[in-house]
């Protein structure tokens, strides 16, 4: 049966899951790359780039856990692109270039419909018109049993925990502050919502903490 997931999400110190003014230059918001530079020197990011063997330590086996039993992925729009309002034209097909990292099945949370676009490597993104509702819904019949990750941005998660339909979050904690930008837990009362913390476990440049929704 799907879980629904949450993983490798970076949260600063003070709660805050990206940086504020996201832009073509700034895709994560204004130092909001800081939030996930515990991921860039792992294996996994390293091989996914052609960049060498990487790190194989702590952080590197909790970042592989992230990509295991995916069967497809839900992302808001900030998460595909810079692109604001009405779709002017098709000409923008993600941050990631003609083969992104997911290889399964990507249902994007937008206001305005878009034909699917098929990329290299069996990524395809299904734009969804019909809210967090019906992209569950189509997420978990694509993944065929695995697993559906909820990528972000901080907002989708956030309607996804308010809503109770997250399993599993795994954040992964940098010792950094950001004062301003995408806070990730305001105006949820997570213990109310049914979240508990289960475990934590110090990485290399994260603490990696995992919630669970109570049964």
């Amino acid at each position: 049966m799907s879980r629904v997931l949450v993983r490798s999400f970076g949260v600063s110190l003070d709660g805050f899951a990206a940086g504020p003014d996201q832009s073509l230059e700034h895709p994560l918001g204004v130092r909001g790359v800081e939030l996930v530079d515990w991921f860039f020197p792992t294996r996994v990011w390293q091989r996914m780039q052609g960049q060498g063997e990487g790190e194989t330590g702590v952080d590197n086996r909790i970042a592989e856990l992230g990509f295991a039993e995916v069967g497809a992925w839900i992302l808001g729009r900030n998460m595909f692109g810079p692109v604001r309002g009405p779709w002017p034209d098709e000409s923008w097909r993600g941050w990631w270039g003609e083969e992104p990292p997911y290889h399964v099945p990507v249902f994007v949370l937008t206001h305005h419909a878009r034909a699917p676009l098929a990329m290299q490597g069996g990524t395809t993104f299904h734009f969804v018109t019909g809210g967090i509702g019906e992209a569950l819904a189509r997420a978990k019949e694509a993944a065929g049993g695995r697993d559906v990750r909820i990528g972000g941005g901080t907002s989708t998660v956030r309607q996804y925990l308010q809503a109770g339909l997250i399993d599993e979050l795994h954040l992964a904690l940098r010792p950094v502050l950001m004062g301003r930008g995408e806070a990730l837990f305001q105006g949820l009362d997570l213990p109310v919502l049914g979240y508990v913390c289960e475990r934590q476990e110090p990485g290399e440049r994260a603490t990696h903490v995992f919630l669970r929704r109570r049964a």
